[in-house]
């Protein structure tokens, strides 16, 4: 791994069949004095992103926090994807929960709702195939050689929170109706009719949204964080076209410094942003 202005860049080596591909990552804290609570690692033929979800009162129930799960999880899921190729991704995944959550069952109320959750976003390159796992609200885009991108991304959270939006809007912060609305809200987690996030239930795995690509039809793919993908999302100030233009000419750390320039401008408050741009798919 060598660090480079972008971020960190990993120069990965050939991988059997399917080759390699080449991985540029950064990840951007929200804010000075904060926890990072986002993940990426990459191995010769994968990529795995994880973004923790920071709840309200999450300590309460649980001592490790919300940056020990997501590099947790991520690093037990790189590590099966190293070990066993020929596994699903929700195979892997759901091990890779069940891992991370026998690991403070113990010591931790891994039911409560507030404990500690994440979106997972992973790639991996299997016998000429682009495999790929989106849980949560992460993103991949799979840049096609011919014709546009291909965004994969999981609705579901986004869909359900919509009536309980204006609820929030209109509740005062921290007071106890707007604990109420929460509560509501992440009552659909993990249930079905809502929405699924990686947690406690290793089952979450199976309802995460996959497919495959052919490797030779793509030029490259990326996995963003909700807080990087705001560039499109929620400041619009580009299309995913751009995205991977602007990957391609100035890497990922530059669509992070766009979406810190629009959080200040807007004030809206930061988010953990991360991607991981992997180029060079199948080469040697």
């Amino acid at each position: 791994m060598i660090r480079t202005a972008a971020g960190w860049c990993v120069a990965l080596p050939p991988g059997g069949q399917d080759q390699g591909m080449r991985v540029t990552m950064t990840s951007a804290v929200a804010r000075t004095g904060r926890t990072n609570e986002d993940f990426t690692g990459a191995l010769p033929t994968a990529a795995v992103l994880v973004d923790g979800a920071g709840i309200p009162g999450t300590a309460a129930v649980c001592r490790h926090g919300v940056a020990w799960y997501a590099n947790l999880l991520g690093g037990s899921l790189l590590g099966l994807l190293s070990l066993a190729p020929d596994r699903g991704l929700p195979e892997l995944l759901a091990e890779a929960i069940e891992r991370v959550t026998d690991d403070h069952r113990d010591t931790c109320d891994v039911a409560a709702a507030i404990s500690p959750s994440a979106a997972v976003a992973v790639l991996r390159l299997s016998d000429g195939l682009a495999e790929y796992l989106v849980l949560g609200d992460a993103t991949l885009v799979l840049d096609r050689a011919d014709g546009g991108p291909l965004v994969v991304s999981d609705p579901r959270e986004v869909v359900i929170s919509r009536p309980y939006a204006s609820a929030l809007e209109a509740t005062a912060e921290g007071s106890d109706a707007y604990h109420r609305v929460l509560r509501e809200l992440r009552a659909n987690r993990n249930q079905p009719g809502g929405f699924w996030v990686a947690k406690d239930d290793p089952r979450a795995a199976d309802e995460a949204i996959t497919g495959s690509r052919p490797v030779s039809e793509l030029a490259g793919a990326a996995l963003l964080s909700n807080g990087a993908a705001r560039i499109v999302d929620r400041f619009r100030l580009a299309d995913w076209p751009t995205v991977i233009a602007l990957l391609a000419s100035s890497g990922p750390a530059d669509i992070i410094r766009r979406v810190r320039q629009a959080e200040t401008r807007h004030a809206v408050t930061p988010d953990d942003a991360t991607i991981a741009h992997c180029t060079g798919l199948g080469e040697a």
